[in-house]
């Protein structure tokens, strides 16, 4: 392709209608969602060009949090200024939740219906395939190394066998990799940071509104008083949101617990949020009982089914847990609206505060072996927990009984199914899910 002219100037009201749109239609998980930005932005609109939307990806990828999310607002920041990269994050995650709240109240109110109930038991072992499909594609990425392999093998004994926290996990890897990145550069090397478009970087591209040569904006450029004020800025919106539900419900309230746990969530969401969810059942179903084992894989299979980020299945936890524990006299409903925003809010509040404050600092640092090294290896340490977590599924799934040898052999050879669909003929996350559902329901009526 010849280079051209650069598209004319984009205005917000354009990318409001463009990041609303995306919102709206970013199935298919990170992958999915990355690559309907760079077809659209990259290809088809040139606001931005290859290396750089590849660039920002590279910044999201060092983060904690979702990557896809964090790349729409980076991108709207880049292109706006702060208000372009609030809105973009804004709409790119409101009709998820908006979608994820109103079935969890159609769960809550009828989850026993047995045609619901037929349904989940179709749509939970594609849950589990989906969860070992997403280990095993991460561990062919990230697994290049013995060091890292035995690493990815210890973080699986240590949560499914030990019962070590996450975070302690995620710091014990990240430790290993700093010392690693000094004393054996070349096991915990980075692997090469993917492309949406592979083999298109170094074609002759059409000249895009932000190009690889295109001056950085003067707000896109690093300043520590900004940074400092936008961090500020962000702790106090977080303090001041969780001083109102202690002031309202006191700080032991289940929205006052859900506020500080999803916060600390948050922050460790490295690798996506499949390796998280081990540390949201840890929370939520172990230590704070807000949901059962059984009702966070129907959340997961119902996060499954909506567009936006996996993670906002915090959404789901927290409309089952807040309406699980009402007062006398609240409504269900409202009590659960209010745990699905308190939880929304404190899980996705710190991926604004990471790019709107960090993303020119994050630029400064790339590169640098000896801070790519313990990412490295909480990658690796992340495939054991999945893999844990499809293990964990896999039980609850396979074994609905307490009986260990009453084995669901039907859930067993759909989990099979849904996995060789996946891997082998790449079969699409919603029209796997959609069969699923279809044929649990076929089965309900089978004698």
């Amino acid at each position: 392709m010849s280079t051209t002219l650069p598209p004319d100037h984009v205005t917000l009201r354009t990318a409001f209608w463009y990041w609303l749109k995306l919102g709206c239609v970013s199935f298919g998980g990170p992958a999915g969602q990355i690559a309907m930005m760079h077809a659209e932005l990259v290809e088809r609109r040139r606001w931005i060009s290859e290396q750089r939307f590849l660039h920002a990806l590279n910044y999201c990828m060092l983060l904690p949090g979702p990557e896809a999310t964090q790349l729409a607002i980076y991108i709207g920041w880049l292109l706006h200024r702060t208000a372009g990269g609030v809105l973009a994050g804004l709409l790119f995650l409101l009709p998820s939740l908006g979608v994820l709240i109103a079935l969890s109240w159609l769960y809550m109110a009828y989850g026993q219906l047995a045609a619901v109930s037929a349904i989940l038991y179709g749509v939970k072992p594609a849950v589990v395939a989906i969860v070992v499909a997403a280990a095993w594609r991460l561990g062919r990425r990230t697994l290049r190394s013995p060091a890292l392999l035995a690493l990815a093998g210890a973080a699986f004994l240590g949560i499914a066998v030990l019962h070590l926290p996450f975070p302690l996990i995620v710091l014990g890897a990240a430790l290993l990799g700093l010392i690693g990145g000094m004393l054996l550069p070349q096991q915990f090397a980075p692997p090469a940071a993917p492309s949406a478009a592979p083999g298109t970087a170094a074609q002759p591209h059409a000249a895009a509104l932000i190009d690889d040569h295109t001056p950085t904006p003067s707000h896109a450029r690093l300043s520590w008083p900004r940074l400092l004020r936008t961090c500020l800025l962000g702790l106090s919106l977080a303090l001041l949101a969780w001083a109102l539900l202690a002031w309202a419900g006191g700080r032991h309230h289940p929205l006052s617990q859900m506020a500080v746990f999803f916060g600390k969530a948050a922050l460790l969401t490295f690798g996506g949020a499949y390796a998280v969810l081990p540390y949201l059942y840890q929370g939520a179903v172990e230590h704070f009982h807000w949901l059962t084992a059984a009702q966070m894989m129907d959340g997961l299979a119902l996060g499954e089914t909506t567009p936006g980020p996996l993670i906002m299945i915090v959404a789901f936890i927290g409309f089952v847990g807040a309406w699980g524990q009402a007062a006398v006299g609240v409504p269900l409903w409202l009590a659960g609206l209010c745990g699905a925003l308190v939880t929304a809010w404190f899980t996705f509040l710190p991926s604004f505060i990471f790019i709107l404050a960090g993303a020119p600092l994050v630029e400064a640092t790339r590169g640098n072996l000896r801070l790519q090294a313990p990412l490295t290896a909480i990658s690796a340490a992340v495939v054991g927990v999945m893999a844990s977590l499809a293990v964990f599924f896999g039980r609850h799934v396979f074994v609905p009984g307490a009986d260990p040898g009453g084995i669901d052999w039907l859930a067993v050879a759909l989990a099979g199914t849904a996995l060789l669909a996946l891997l082998q003929f790449r079969v699409g996350t919603i029209k796997l899910l959609l069969s699923c559902a279809i044929s649990g329901l076929v089965l309900s009526y089978l004698p």
